[in-house]
């Protein structure tokens, strides 16, 4: 039982309050499945009262939804120090949290819902794959992609998300590797398209010029190698 008198909001706190509440209850199911009902009741406000800071759900649903957009857009920032393996590495890990924390969210935020509206959420996540592709060329350290370097960044942007979603069905493949294996399908694109081009020949050579000799892209070669036939 609660006692003594409630602390009366202001208006942004309260909103931030729903907004944080939405998104505990997204974590669980998916927001089509959440009733503001439900959002009014852990919040510990009235539904009428709802709608004084949300003129509907949608409007509460997009705000939350833009929030998590938000929270998945920064764990793709990661500090331009050391080898790109490790890098890559530390934002699929953070990349992974996020899926692991808010499952029904963040399907729901890829996959848009009758609940939200898919124009909106379409825009939501497209800034998401924009901000994780411009990341990704700061971390090349190329101002100006060529062609090929631009389909191999959103390709594998576009297979993070689509593995991570898959991994959500029934998490049957360790998470662990999976984060591995994305960073080891960046080199493999990288690695395929450079040898078509000599553009992307030169960004391949430049960052694995600053891999250790025992890193993430020297794992790769030492796994692929033992795929091919022993000739005695």
């Amino acid at each position: 039982m609660t006692t003594g008198a409630r602390r009366r909001m202001g208006v942004e706190e309260r909103r931030e309050q729903l907004i944080s509440v939405a998104l505990d209850h997204f974590s669980h199911r998916s927001p089509e499945d959440v009733s503001i009902d439900e959002i009014a009741e852990a919040a510990g406000i009235s539904r009428p009262l709802v709608y004084h800071y949300f003129p509907g759900e949608q409007q509460l649903y997009e705000a939350a939804l833009r929030r998590a957009a938000d929270e998945l857009t920064a764990r793709f920032v990661e500090p331009h120090e050391g080898p790109l393996g490790p890098r890559l590495l530390r934002v699929m890990e953070r990349f992974f949290d996020f899926v692991d924390e808010h499952g029904p969210g963040f399907s729901a935020l890829m996959r848009g819902g009758p609940a939200i509206g898919s124009g909106r959420t379409g825009a939501l996540i497209e800034g998401v794959r924009q901000a994780a592709y411009e990341q990704i060329l700061a971390h090349l350290e190329v101002t100006a992609p060529p062609p090929r370097l631009t389909l191999v960044v959103r390709s594998w942007v576009s297979l993070a998300e689509t593995t991570a979603l898959l991994w959500l069905d029934d998490r049957r493949v360790p998470r662990g590797e999976l984060e591995r294996q994305l960073v080891h399908d960046f080199a493999a694109l990288a690695s395929v398209s450079a040898a078509y081009d000599d553009g992307m020949a030169d960004i391949v050579r430049a960052f694995l010029a600053k891999e250790p000799p025992d890193g993430m892209f020297a794992d790769l070669t030492a796994r692929l190698l033992a795929l091919a036939p022993q000739r005695i």
